[in-house]
This record gives structure tokens, sequence and C-alpha cells, in this order.
């Protein structure tokens, strides 16, 4: 596969020891398998109580957007995801700021889980203050990394199985406690109440649902260092978000079953972010919700964290070696085969990043619409890039992959980012017009921001 590189202008520098399953795998911890523990009460309240429905509902909105990530993952198998793709699959100046904006989402996610996280585990061991926990989390995951993409790989399958065994054992005392008749009782309205249903809130609970999806997208960051064929990118992604989507709607379902005061939940929402770990409560006692609460934090600010890490790393990585950032970023370490100076610059830029925003009240919503606005507006170029490169450009005459599933995924998109946070939209524009106002000046002194051959780009 290194001369699939070769004809686009590149070496082959990373290691490819990655299969199908680490793919997977990575994909699903990027997602967190029991991301629902720290975000139930939100989604619950959004949706009106028909959690289920918005995690479903989330779940094929965002096949469209993989169906987009798999089509060009095939064209141009290659790190830099959204970047590479509309630099390759439109033109270069659009890549630019496609990267750009994306690292809004890539840069500053390590940074939001490990604040998270270090709240969490604050909050159980007050004694140990929130910068501390930030050092803690942020110092392992970097050495993880620096060891190597197999190191991570290794750890990754260590903490799949650690979070699936926890959600298990809350399903099982979950679904014991309904049937001696904790909670409501097994019923429907978690999928469809019709005292509560409307279209609104069908398309608002999309808005919250997709935005519980991301992370799935890192799996193409590690194209250079799959070692199956290049569809396994694409079937990784789609896999990922199958299971994981299932995982969201079973445990969902039971805890919207066991939430004690459904409708005051709805009407106030979950202000301490305890509203799952209160239904851990009623169905088992104390030490389940401290289980789940526990896990909570060790997901978001170790595994999660791992993964955004090491994508973060490649997206800088991609986009130096095009000479896009500074050089240094693209420096490969010669036995470990990881860019190493981008992994200690992500590490140290989460590090200033969660002491800062630690210090605000709203720091942690600041972050996440921040996050959550750059993944879109990218997801929104991706599905550009698939008709331009397929349909304008290689006259591709599939029109379900390659033009109405872009089309639907763009629609879906769209809606949820005019939708977004007022503060999110001002923050991410005045973003995007900054990545501008570089490629103006880029463009002005000489400094073409284009990738190697990119001419001679061409569709597998």
């Amino acid at each position: 596969m290194s001369e699939d590189l070769e004809r686009f202008g590149y070496k082959q520098e990373l290691e490819r020891s990655l299969r199908f399953g680490d793919l997977l795998v990575y994909g699903l911890i990027f997602m967190v398998p029991i991301a629902p523990f720290g975000i139930f009460g939100s989604v619950f309240q959004g949706s009106g109580g028909m959690v289920a429905l918005a995690y479903i509902i989330g779940m094929i909105a965002m096949m469209f957007t993989a169906n987009s990530y798999a089509q060009m993952s095939r064209a141009f198998p290659m790190a830099g995801s959204v970047y590479t793709y509309a630099s390759r699959g439109i033109a270069a100046p659009v890549g630019f700021l496609a990267g750009w904006v994306i690292i809004l989402d890539y840069v500053l996610v390590p940074g939001l889980l490990y604040l998270i996280a270090s709240v969490a585990t604050n909050s159980l061991v007050p004694a140990i203050p929130v910068w501390a926990w930030l050092i803690a989390f942020v110092a392992l995951n970097t050495v993880v990394n620096y060891l190597g993409i197999e190191m991570t790989a290794r750890i990754n399958k260590l903490m799949l199985v650690g979070e699936l065994i926890v959600l298990a054992i809350y399903l099982i005392v979950g679904v014991i406690a309904l049937a001696h008749g904790k909670g409501h009782g097994f019923n429907l309205t978690p999928l469809y109440d019709s005292a509560m249903f409307s279209w609104g809130l069908v398309f608002g609970a999309v808005s919250i649902a997709v935005l519980s999806f991301l992370g799935f997208d890192g799996i193409s960051m590690l194209a250079e260092e799959n070692k199956d064929s290049i569809r396994s990118i694409g079937r990784s992604m789609v896999a990922a978000l199958l299971l994981a989507g299932t995982l969201f709607v079973v445990q969902t379902w039971v805890a919207a079953l066991l939430v004690s005061d459904p409708g005051g939940l709805v009407a106030h929402g979950d202000p301490d972010g305890t509203a799952f770990y209160d239904t851990a409560r009623t169905a088992g006692g104390g030490w389940l919700a401290v289980l789940t609460a526990v896990s909570t934090a060790v997901a978001w600010g170790f595994a999660n964290s791992l993964v955004a890490q090491a994508a973060t790393a490649r997206l800088l990585y991609a986009m130096a070696r095009d000479r896009k950032l500074p050089s240094f970023l693209a420096r490969i370490h010669p036995t470990r085969k990881v860019p190493v100076n981008a992994t200690f610059l992500v590490a140290g830029v989460s590090l200033v990043l969660g002491i800062f925003m630690s210090l605000r009240d709203d720091g942690i919503r600041v972050m996440t619409s921040l996050v959550n606005f750059g993944a879109l507006a990218a997801f929104l170029v991706l599905h550009v890039s698939v008709v331009t490169h397929y349909v304008v450009r290689k006259r591709s005459r599939d029109w379900f992959r390659h033009l109405l599933f872009p089309i639907i995924g763009f629609a879906i998109l769209l809606y949820v980012v005019v939708n977004a946070n007022i503060a999110a939209q001002v923050l991410g524009f005045v973003w995007l017009a900054i990545g501008m106002v570089i490629l103006i000046i880029s463009n002005l002194t000489g400094h073409k921001l284009a990738p190697a051959d990119i001419s001679e780009s061409e569709t597998v």
C-alpha cells in the first residue's frame, strides 16, 4: 500500500500495523461506548424523554457522513481526513480552510476531554485539584502515544473491554430492577411518546444526538497506518457507528425507564450532569452510581483522550507535511514511527487550554460548542468533496453514494450548524476568517498552500 502514497507524492513514514479490528476498536473508543453516562440528562431533556429515538435518528444521520468518508478514503488513502479530501477532491485552498476549521475540533477535543474527566475525578477526590488531574491525564496519554500506535491500539482494546464490562453490569442490574418493579417498568416511551412527540422535537433531537457520534471520523486519520485494504477505513467507520449506536440506544432505553421524575428532568434539565448516575443509584444503589461515575471519568480522561490526541497529532503531521503548518510538526520518530513533535504539541496545548478553561465557569460549555462547530462545518465540506470529485470531475453515475447520500448528509448537518449555539457560530466564523487571512497572505507572498503532486491525484 506504500505505492498508493508514492502515487500522490509522499513517502511511507508511519508504520502500517493496524488491522480492521484495530480501526474498529479505535473508532469505538473515540466515540466512547458509555458516552451517554455523562450527557444522558441533556439528551433526555432535548428529546422530551424519547432519548432512544434521538440516538436512532443520530445514527442514521451520521451514516450519510460515514458514506462520504468511505468514498473519499478510497480515492485518497492518506492521513489528514477532511483536509486531505477537500484539498484533492475540490482544491488546495478549500482543503486548507477545511483543515483549519477541523483544527477547532481536533485540537480542542483532547483538552475538553481532559477537563471533563479532571472535573469528574476532582468531585470524587476533592483533595486533588483539577489542574493536578489534568497534568496526570495528559502525561499518561502522551507517554502511551509516544510509545507507538501499536501500544495505543493495545491500550484501546483493554479500555474497550473495561467499558463494555461496566455497561453490561449496569444493563443487567437495571433490567433486574425494572423486572422487580423499580422505575416505570418496560415500555416504549423512550422510543415514542405520543404525548410528547412533535416533528420540531424530532429535529431538535437530531441536533443533540448527532453530536454524540463525533469521533468515528478519527479512523480516517489512521489511513497511512492501516495494514489491510483501503476499504477497511470506510467499513470500520460504518461498523463503529452501528455498534456504538446500538449500545447508545440500549443503555439510554433502560436508563430512561429508571428516571424517577421524567417530567422534572424534561422541564428543568440536568445542570449537575448526574441524571444517569441517579438512575444507577435507583437500580443498584450507591456502588453502581460510583462505578458508572468513575468509569465515565476514566473513559473520557484516558481512553477517549488517548485516541483524540493520536488523531490530532496526525492531522497536524499531514498539514505540516504539505507546508501548511510549521515543518517541525512533520517530524517522525525514527524508531517509534509516530509524529513525535505533533504529539508533544497537542499535549502542551491540551494542558494549557484545560487549565485555563478550568478557571472559567463556562469553560466546558464554550469548548464543547467550538468542537461541535468545527467538526460539523468540516463534515459539510466533506460532502461537497464527494460530489465535486466523483460526479463533477470523474463523471460518476453512482447517484446514490456520490450524489444523493452526500446531499442528504449535507442538509442534515446544515440544519444542525444553523441551529447551533450563537456564541459557537460567532467564534467559529472568527476562526474561519483568521484562516482566510492566512490563506490570502500565503498566496500574496508566493507560498502556495498545495499538497505534493496534487495535480496527479486520481481515484483508485
